[in-house]
Formats: C-alpha cells, sequence, structure tokens
C-alpha cells in the first residue's frame, strides 16, 4: 500500500482515537450478583464486646438488606491483630470482611512487625459507628466521681487497677492518658476482649475501666457498674447525666472510639460500592437507628464513602502514633 493511501486509512482512525481519548471512562456499578454466599464479618475480639455488637447489628440488618447471610466471627487476640491479620491473607472477593476499629491505626505503631500496614492493605467500605469511652468501676470502689477516683489511686499508688480490652486499644490508651493528666500510678490489667474485661469488673477482680459505652452502659443502668465520666468532648445523649473528664476537671481530654467495615485490598470495586451502598441504606433504617440509640452508638457522618473512610483511617493512624511514641506506650 502506498504512503498516500496509508495516511487516508490513518486519518480517519487517528480521528477516532482522539474521540475517544475524550470520552469519561465508565464509572463501575455495584455488582448486583453480590453476594451469592454468605459472608464472613471477622471481629478481632471476644463476644460482648462494642466491635462485636456492632458487627453483630450491621450482620443482622446486611442479611435482610441482600438477602444473604452475614454472619459474624470472633478471631480474638492481639488487640484485633489475629483477626486482621486473618482478613487480610483471605481471598479478596468480598465474602471474607473485618470490622476494623481504632485499635487497628494504634495497633500500626504499636506493633512494627506486623505483615501489613494497616492504613494501606485493606479497601474500605464505610463507617459503622462512633462511641465514646467511659469511666466505669465497680460499686464497691470508693469513688463516687472522678474526683474522688483520682484521691483515691493517689492514696494507693499501683494498686488501683484498670482494665482493658487489649494493650493499644483505645480503652487502654484512656487509661494510659488519665494517668498521664491526673499524675496517678493505675496498674493496667489487658484482657483478650471487652467482655471478659467487663466480667472481671462486675465480679470485682479489677478496680475500673475505661470502656466503650456501648458493652459499659447496660450494665450501668442495670447498677452492676458506676458511671464516672465519659471521655468525649460533650456529654453523651443516652448518658446525660454522666459529666466529660473535661467537666469533671481532667483537661483536654478527649477519646472517640470507631468502627468501620474492610475488606482485603483487591477486592474489585464493583463489591466495595455494592457493600457501601447497603451499608449506608441500612444505617439510615429506623431500626438500627433505635438500636444506636439505646446501645450508645453514634451514626457516621454523611457522607460516608471508601474514600471518606480512608482519609478517616488515615489521620487516626498519624494521631495515635504520635500517642504511643510519645507516651513511650511498650507492648508487655
Amino acid at each position: 500500500m502506498t504512503r498516500p493511501l496509508i495516511r487516508a486509512f490513518a486519518a480517519p482512525l487517528l480521528g477516532l482515537a482522539a474521540l475517544l481519548a475524550h470520552v469519561p471512562a465508565a464509572q463501575s456499578a455495584p455488582d448486583k450478583s453480590y453476594p451469592n454466599r454468605p459472608v464472613t464479618l471477622v471481629v478481632g475480639y471476644a463476644a460482648g464486646g462494642a466491635t462485636d455488637i456492632v458487627a453483630r447489628l450491621a450482620a443482622r440488618a446486611l442479611t435482610e438488606k441482600l438477602g444473604q447471610t452475614f454472619v459474624v466471627e470472633n478471631r480474638a487476640g492481639a488487640n484485633s491483630n489475629i483477626g486482621a491479620e486473618a482478613v487480610y491473607r483471605a481471598a479478596p472477593d468480598g465474602y471474607t470482611l473485618y470490622v476494623g476499629s481504632i485499635a487497628n491505626t494504634v495497633n500500626q505503631t504499636l506493633y512494627p512487625d506486623l505483615p501489613y500496614k494497616f492504613d494501606h492493605a485493606f479497601a474500605p467500605v464505610g463507617l459503622l459507628a462512633t462511641v465514646p469511652n467511659i469511666l466505669v468501676v465497680n460499686p464497691k470502689v470508693a469513688a463516687n466521681n472522678v474526683g474522688e477516683f483520682i484521691a483515691l489511686a493517689r492514696k494507693n499508688p499501683g494498686k488501683v487497677t484498670c482494665a482493658s480490652s487489649g494493650a493499644g486499644s483505645s480503652i487502654h490508651l484512656s487509661c494510659e492518658m488519665f494517668k498521664l493528666a491526673t499524675g496517678t500510678d493505675i496498674l493496667h490489667v489487658p484482657y483478650r476482649g471487652s467482655g471478659p474485661a467487663v466480667t472481671d469488673l462486675m465480679g470485682g477482680q479489677v478496680d475500673s475501666m475505661f470502656d466503650n459505652m456501648p458493652s459499659a452502659l447496660p450494665h450501668v443502668q442495670g447498677g452492676k457498674l458506676r458511671a464516672l465520666g465519659v471521655t468525649s468532648p460533650q456529654r453523651a445523649p443516652f448518658a446525660p447525666d454522666v459529666p466529660t473528664l473535661a467537666e469533671a476537671g481532667v483537661k483536654d481530654f478527649a477519646v472517640q472510639s470507631w468502627f468501620g467495615l474492610l475488606a482485603p485490598k483487591g477486592t474489585p470495586q464493583p463489591v466495595i460500592d455494592r457493600l457501601g451502598e447497603a451499608l449506608n441504606q441500612i444505617l439510615q433504617s429506623d431500626a438500627m437507628k433505635t438500636a444506636y440509640e439505646k446501645g450508645g452508638f453514634v451514626m457516621p457522618a454523611q457522607p460516608n464513602t471508601p474514600a471518606s473512610f480512608q482519609k478517616w483511617i488515615d489521620a487516626e493512624t498519624t494521631k495515635w502514633a504520635e500517642v504511643v511514641k510519645g507516651a513511650n506506650i511498650k507492648v508487655q
């Protein structure tokens, strides 16, 4: 073929290529065929804690919404690292998901030898909830308010105990921040989840705990625990009579726990979109709103997207890296 003929045939093709270059790429649409079999939500703590509670609320609602069973699997240990690693190594197909928490962003600095970086190793779907922590004590502890608790701890250095769901959890860090802010020497006692810790707290084996509001509130309402203060900047609407730590004299004290849904990195975007769409729909349901109000959970702000959740994770990772390093917190 002569060069003029080549140019004659090529010109229209080049024009078409230029035209196509300006056509926007097709947006991924949610995969309506997903899920077609049961989905597992992995929780890195024992049953009974706030992470487990919110996971089971979400699993029940997603089951109803998507028509397939969403089941919660508890893989406790190493402050949720065992559960997180199980999902990190799972097939990226949307059938094994992780209910992450503030602890995971803390762990990235606290456990430098983890085989993954939490802020990059998972595909975020969206936030599930936020919650304040609440300082609770066994009713037999001789403290009816924060001031009396501080006085008790100062009078008995190293003898008053503070339970947590695991080293590096927001519950643990709340206790450490409290100790620094009040100049007290309180003995930290880590457990394999909030549930076992609360059980021992009610039994009197430990004295106090900065527990997540949802797991502690029913025991406060039932008279099995005494609430002294909340860690949020403002009083919690579901516990309006409990003062904030700042109101009680512990200045600039604020910790907010959170929970979110994630998938293994590499999960197809249409599956992430399908999950995100369903997640935000169930969060707007009357049933979930009622459950959150009763349980002490706060709905995430909108828009609640994978992108906004990733920004949240990045900010939390940076924040807690500074706290862990600044307080020289080590895993025992």
